[in-house]
């Protein structure tokens, strides 16, 4: 079953077609939170495509939880958040500091991995959780660098509504950006992965 299905499950070969909220005629007004998530994902060059039959939620931003956007399938029992963030400020600092030894700072082309590994233990209390390598062919789907995902155990939260597994996804591409996304369910099964693939095509880096 997690065979990297991800990042949100093997695309289709033939997604559906997915409306952009921002060109679709008669679309409500769009709110302060996706105006604020395409001004981040603007920054860290990712483009964000509202997929169909999704509905927009509140995604938690406080100490324990940071993220930017939510959306959720009505009636399904499932939903994803979304965290991006721009490193270019960071890889500019990072390239500065190269010739002092003494301010030398990590190559945030990694950061990605301990935003993971952050996450995962946040959401499940400890290490009940397994990790996989994003494989390449889903990379490209995605103009990525790198990639890890993260299938969980989720502790009993009231945050994340008491839902019991997640699949959290990172992505990165190298001297620009992350993208972290987390999918909720109550099962593991084929219909998790189903769901998935509705936004599989949703997110992603520009080439």
């Amino acid at each position: 079953m997690f065979c990297i299905t991800p990042v949100f499950a093997q695309m289709k070969r033939h997604p559906a077609k997915q409306k952009r909220v921002t060109l679709v005629k008669n679309s409500p007004a769009i709110s302060t939170q996706l105006k604020e998530f395409q001004q981040n994902t603007a920054k860290a060059n990712v483009t964000f495509t509202f997929p169909a039959g999704f509905r927009e939620i509140k995604a938690p931003n406080n100490e324990d939880f940071s993220f930017d956007y939510g959306m959720e399938l009505p009636g399904k029992e499932f939903e994803i958040w979304f965290q991006v963030k721009s490193q270019k400020e960071n890889y500019a600092s990072y390239q500065r500091s190269l010739n002092n030894n003494s301010s030398r700072q990590a190559n945030p082309d990694s950061l990605y991995l301990g935003y993971g590994n952050a996450h995962a233990v946040a959401f499940t209390g400890g290490r009940d959780f397994s990790i996989r390598n994003i494989p390449d062919r889903i990379l490209a789907r995605y103009n990525a660098d790198a990639g890890k995902s993260y299938l969980l155990n989720l502790l009993d939260l009231q945050v994340t509504k008491h839902y019991k597994y997640a699949l959290l996804i990172t992505l990165q591409k190298d001297q620009t950006g992350t993208i972290l996304a987390i999918c909720f369910a109550n099962e593991k099964g084929p219909e998790f992965f189903k769901n998935m693939d509705r936004a599989s095509n949703c997110i992603k880096f520009k080439p």
